[in-house]
């Protein structure tokens, strides 16, 4: 390893131009000419539209346009659309809604938006947009998602506002094997609405020239080529050749920046109308009632265990509140990566599981950070802590007579683990944590009125999304690879082209200490270009933690040819042949001798000439490959959670936390942790203080931060975090995704900490300290001791 190659703790080359304010967010773009857009969005979850009257808007100062969902419609421009297709138990396709980008006919939750104001300045947009009388019939809201199936129907297409049933695994098997057990732990399980809040509010710019009837899209984007793919292919704005999508630096994304919306759509159409730049840029109010939340499942689980122990079955009904309308791009992948992943760390025989989708007047869910896989985790690991407590047994005992011990494991429910040491990670978590001198600290802060408990959570998670094969039993045939091109300057310098794109994970550190190391150049020689259709190749973008895993094998790919033509052009230069040239270190040299010539000089000979060894190359260093994986790569560890509560006010400190992951081979250490540290604070938030809230009348109660807790710096300890090793097969870096594990491991280690203080399982997240006040008042005495 060199000072800044593969495994240095390398400082992020990104980060000097965000400290000193010189970064380039989409909302720091300005075109000449540039207008703004305001939305009329709906005060109403569920409402039929009667009139749009926008007379007094359009007389209003520096106004360009009113447009309505009537002129998208009048246009012939297309819906968004849901692009992971999955099937129902009977064998039914989902049950997709029209979502036209500005609502026409009906509104279905609040924020919809109904018609957009373009003017001059935002303040006259926004004056205007008061302007826009709408009449609306309202309707009768469905909030609940327990009780979708029983409200008023949302979308025609949707019988019982029900999108799909789906199921997974063996139910006669897992009903045989619950039959035979000799204790069986049951427990409601509620996985609470998030609202992702990145620091960068969301953001479009849409710019036509009409000389050449070519569209420019900056947006806050975590996928430029596939925003560019869906609006062309599928809403229909533009062929795809006349379009073209740059998302400059992102500030944070959790997922929530994947999808198309209803504004980038709108936009492009509005500049196309008006013939000037139009620019839009939510307002933190906005962000709540539009951008796609995470996690709201109702779940029903039971675990199944002999006398000893071992785990036989388990069985999960789990209700999905999709929200209003279907996501753009992914909605049903939460529900995928949900249902494929309870089995969690354990060897268990059997496991069925029943997913109902339904529609609800809110807004639509989809992928936030773990997209399904924090879901499964708190199912799980809620089940096996429980299970112990009611069998008497030690948690961490119970888990490591369930563990699975080799590899590759095929689960019941599709995933096929590749490799893994469940154990190592839970011995050096127990070590880290102290957890034999718990007692100790227990009975200290019993003497000061307090209690006091541990919780673990033994998680692992699927990532690198997704080779066709592992999604393929789902209809979504879909093999989510990326793409790498590298080009070798004259002068030895290395620019990276990559499908991948960054908000906020540091790629241009890691990819850069990638190439560094491989060709043995400057760190500071390596430069990374993503984000911008028109400059790199076709690429998949970045989510589900798949960057290192997925996009840097696919710079791999480009060098591995890069090396081999290199030496052909080396042969050349040192008169030898290619089968005698050894590269290391930045250096071409010939076997057995001291003759070498430098990567720099070698790039430039390949620029010079072109015939070496009577071979004819093509001038240059530059080479592109992709990359499709075989599998996922499965991260996995333990985090134990110490908590101490106030009896007297519910108020709960976190006062210790251990993470140890397994994330195979780790490219950048410090950024790793980071990662670790930002997901395990989004987890604890889930656990203890976020919720998003509606009213029975589809009202978001949360819609500011104001109602809206996120976790401060004051609410988190000081972490404790190492890892263990144990290499992906399925990629040449060995690299096991890292973004999302905190975010995965958290909810279940928090909640598990907090119950086994308080004594009692009755506690649904967020666990506020009105919640665990509460909960304490429904305990029993010996419970609470």
């Amino acid at each position: 390893m060199s000072a800044t190659g593969i495994g240095a703790a390398v400082r992020r080359k990104e980060d000097l131009r965000f400290v000193t304010g010189k970064g380039q967010y989409t909302d720091d773009v300005v075109r000449p000419g540039e207008t703004r857009a305001v939305f009329v969005r709906s005060p109403h979850a569920r409402a039929r539209i009667k009139s749009i009257d926008a007379a007094e808007a359009k007389k209003m100062p520096g106004v360009l346009a009113v447009l309505t969902g009537a002129d998208l419609a009048a246009d012939k421009i297309g819906n968004l659309i849901c692009g992971w297709m999955i099937h129902s138990k009977d064998g039914t396709p989902m049950k997709m809604a029209p979502h036209p980008a500005l609502a026409a006919g009906t509104v279905n939750h609040v924020g919809d938006a109904v018609a957009v104001v373009v003017a001059e300045t935002r303040a006259q947009a926004r004056d205007a947009a008061e302007k826009v009388t709408v009449a609306y019939e309202v309707l009768p809201a469905v909030v609940d998602p327990a009780q979708a199936k029983s409200g008023p129907q949302i979308h025609d297409i949707a019988p019982k506002n029900t999108i799909y049933e789906w199921s997974l695994g063996d139910a006669k098997a897992t009903e045989a094997a619950f039959a035979t057990a000799q204790h069986v732990t049951r427990l409601a399980i509620v996985n609470n609405r998030l609202a992702p809040n990145a620091i960068e509010p969301r953001a479009a710019l849409a710019e036509y020239d009409a000389g050449n009837d070519h569209l420019t899209l900056w947006n806050t984007s975590q996928n430029p080529h596939v925003a560019r793919l869906v609006i062309s292919a599928f809403v229909g704005i533009t062929p795809e050749h006349k379009l073209r999508v740059i998302a400059p630096d992102v500030g944070g994304g959790f997922g929530s920046k994947i999808f198309i919306y209803p504004e980038e759509v709108v936009c492009l159409w509005a500049a196309r109308k008006i013939e000037r730049p139009v620019k839009w840029t939510a307002e933190r109010s906005e962000a709540f009632v539009t951008d796609a939340h995470g996690r709201d499942h109702v779940t029903q689980a039971e675990l199944a265990l002999d006398l000893n122990g071992k785990i036989l079955a388990l069985r999960a009904h789990t209700i999905a509140n999709l929200g209003a309308y279907m996501s753009t791009f992914s909605s049903s992948v939460p529900t995928y990566l949900y249902a494929t992943l309870l089995s969690g760390q354990y060897d268990i025989p059997h496991i069925y599981c029943e997913v109902d989708a339904v529609y609800t007047n809110t807004v639509p869910v989809d992928a936030y950070r773990g997209a399904g896989r924090p879901e499964a985790t708190f199912v799980v690991e809620r089940l096996v802590e429980v299970a112990a407590r009611e069998m008497g047994l030690d948690p961490v005992d119970l888990r490591k007579r369930n563990f699975i011990k080799s590899f590759p494991h095929q689960t019941p429910v599709i995933m096929a683990y590749d490799a893994g040491d469940y154990s190592a990670s839970l011995k050096k978590a127990l070590e880290l944590a102290d957890v034999k001198g718990f007692g100790k600290r227990k009975r200290e802060s019993a003497r000061h009125g307090k209690l006091r408990g541990l919780g673990y959570s033994t998680y692992i998670e699927a990532c690198g999304i997704a080779p066709s094969q592992a999604v393929g039993s789902l209809g979504a045939g879909v093999g989510l690879w990326e793409s790498a091109e590298v080009r070798v300057n004259p002068t030895g310098s290395v620019e990276v082209l990559t499908g991948s794109h960054a908000h906020g994970q540091g790629h241009e550190t890691t990819f850069a200490q990638l190439v560094s190391e491989r060709l043995g150049i400057p760190f500071d020689n390596v430069s990374i270009v993503h984000g911008d259709t028109d400059k790199v190749q076709f690429g998949m973008g970045t989510y589900g933690s798949r960057s290192g895993a997925v996009g840097m094998s696919a710079i791999v790919k480009a060098l591995d040819k890069i090396e081999a033509k290199a030496k052909k052009v080396a042969a050349y230069m040192l008169e030898a042949a290619e089968g005698d040239i050894e590269f290391k270190d930045g250096k071409f040299t010939v076997a057995g001798t001291d003759r070498s010539a430098a990567f720099g000089d070698v790039a430039l000979n390949a620029y010079i000439a072109h015939k070496f060894s009577g071979q004819d190359l093509e001038p240059g260093l530059k080479e592109t490959s992709f990359y499709d994986p075989t599998n996922f790569t499965f991260p996995a560890g333990c985090h134990i959670c110490e908590v101490e509560i106030d009896r007297d006010t519910g108020k709960t400190e976190i006062v210790n936390w251990t993470a140890v992951d397994d994330f195979g081979t780790v490219i950048n250490p410090m950024i790793v942790e980071g990662q670790v540290h930002g997901g395990i604070a989004q987890g604890v938030g889930q656990a203890l203080l976020e919720g998003v809230v509606y009213d029975k009348d589809g009202q978001l109660v949360s819609g500011s931060f104001m109602d809206y807790a996120m976790p401060h710096a004051h609410d988190l300890p000081s972490f404790k975090v190492e890892t263990t090793e144990t290499k992906s097969p399925s990629n040449p870096l060995g690299i096991k995704g890292c973004g999302e594990a905190g975010a995965i491991a958290a909810p279940a280690a928090v909640i598990n900490a907090i119950t086994d203080a308080i004594g009692t399982e009755q506690l649904a997240m967020p666990a506020t300290a009105q919640a665990v006040w509460s909960a304490l008042q429904h305990a029993t005495p010996r419970q609470a001791a």
